[in-house]
């Protein structure tokens, strides 16, 4: 069966679900899948890793920063 059919038989079952306490389970089990493909990515390799080190150092230096409240910010105007 291809995706776009299981996708289809998915829909029409879900359709019939009654139960307020299963379409809650479906819905916390669709927004982790999606949050954890969200951020699915690989850890740093040591390089990696310390050469971001001195990068952060180095803009913490130079004054490249953004304050938190301001990125709080910033993400609020996202949506």
């Amino acid at each position: 069966m291809d995706l776009q059919t299981r996708k289809l038989e998915f829909i029409k079952e879900f359709l019939k679900i009654q139960s307020e306490e299963v379409l809650s389970r479906l819905e916390k089990a669709l927004k982790k899948e999606h949050l954890e493909e969200q951020f699915d990515f690989l850890p740093f390799t040591e390089e990696e890793f310390n050469f971001r080190i001195d990068k952060s150092l180095e803009d913490s230096k130079n004054l490249k920063l953004t304050e938190a409240h301001t990125l709080l910010e910033q993400i609020k105007k996202w949506n």
